[in-house]
């Protein structure tokens, strides 16, 4: 679950980490007065679950309360990677000496959290590691013990020459992970972490991603969950307990369980195509969810083709086949229907599909090819 900066900074704030003040505001006249109470030139950063807002325009200094109020005019009628941006933090500007990156994600391959630091920061992670990897330096923690003193140091080390803000950083690292590591963190991150020209080491930004399976024992985290900064297709597939993920594609994939859904990914990228999402209905029988899946999945415009591939186990074949055929008569589909089944009671689910004037396929591979070819105007690699 995403958590807007604000309140990753009031997270990150309750473990001491030195942060500037700052409010939200949902109109340009709640930003103006925001920016008169702090007296001084702000900046304005909208409050949305999307990277690169400053080269989207969504970050802004503005000198007086009436320039913010009319940045704040501005940046509220963005739409930031598909998410419209309802609300703005407004923060007084900094003086900044340097800009470093500090963060920590956890690591499946070692199956620890990994600590992360830059002097390179203020840009993109992503960008250091792939251009001057030298620049970041990896630390893997043991979660039995947290984050060292000595480990620590060894970090702001890798980051400041100056033993004043050598100790206030390593300060921070352990704040930060004190911070992941007690509210459920899958990452935590400042960046910039910024020294002012008097010396001080100050977190200017803040960002937090939570584990979902944390949420059930933190539900003063999960009251934090903002649905209107969420991808609605995202929203509608967990409300109807699917594992859903929008992909930039247009392939719609509809299968049971994570490794098939993987496996018909791969396919559908090795014969030339692009999947438009995962999804996952899980090990359930339940006719409703296959409703539910195939109307997430024609709400994508990209979408050119629906490739449903289904191996039932658990998952009762029949019973998937009824949802297809109860969602198309509710929503008829304008886009080409695949259907792969084999597994339990396919014989009645080919029969219910062939009564409804739909067919199903039983080899993987020639319905993935068959989906990518009617998505791709019949080029299949």
């Amino acid at each position: 679950m995403n958590i807007h900066e604000y309140q990753a900074k009031e997270i990150f704030r309750k473990y001491g980490i030195p942060i500037p003040p700052g409010e939200v505001a949902s109109t340009p006249q709640e930003a103006e007065a925001i920016a008169r109470k702090f007296g001084t030139t702000v900046v304005v950063k909208a409050q949305v679950h999307a990277g690169g807002r400053g080269k989207a325009g969504g970050v802004k200094l503005a000198k007086s309360p009436e320039e913010a109020k009319s940045v704040a005019a501005q940046i509220l009628k963005l739409t930031i990677k598909g998410l419209p941006v309802k609300k703005v933090l407004v923060t007084p500007a900094a003086d900044i000496a340097s800009e470093a990156y500090v963060g920590i994600i956890v690591d499946r391959a070692s199956k620890r959290p990994v600590f992360m630091a830059s002097a390179a920061g203020g840009i993109d992670i992503e960008e250091v590691a792939a251009k001057t990897p030298e620049k970041l330096l990896k630390h893997p923690i043991d979660p039995r013990y947290g984050l060292q003193a000595y480990e620590a140091m060894q970090l702001a080390f890798f980051l400041y020459s100056d033993m004043k803000q050598v100790r206030a950083a390593a300060k921070i690292l352990q704040q930060l992970y004190r911070a992941f590591f007690e509210n459920g963190g899958s990452l935590a991150e400042i960046n910039p972490l910024v020294t002012t020209p008097a010396g001080e080491v100050v977190a200017l930004d803040a960002k937090m991603v939570i584990d979902d399976n944390e949420l059930d024992r933190r539900p003063d985290i999960a009251a934090l969950r903002d649905e209107s900064s969420e991808d609605p297709s995202e929203v509608e597939a967990r409300k109807a307990n699917l594992t859903f993920i929008k992909l930039d594609g247009n392939v719609g994939c509809i299968v049971n369980g994570a490794g098939l859904a993987m496996a018909t990914m791969d396919l559908v990228k090795y014969y030339g195509g692009e999947p438009a999402n995962f999804l996952d209905i899980g090990g359930s029988s339940n006719p409703e969810k296959v409703v539910a899946a195939l109307r997430i999945i024609t709400s994508d415009p990209n979408v050119k083709a629906i490739l449903f591939n289904i191996f039932g186990g658990i998952t009762r074949t029949d019973d998937v086949a009824n949802g297809i055929v109860t969602a198309i008569k509710q929503n008829p589909l304008k886009v080409p229907l695949v259907i792969r089944l084999t597994g339990t009671n396919e014989e009645i689910a080919v029969k219910i599909l062939n009564e409804n004037g739909l067919s199903a396929m039983t080899d993987m591979d020639e319905a993935v090819k068959k989906a990518v070819a009617l998505a791709t105007g019949g080029k299949v690699g």
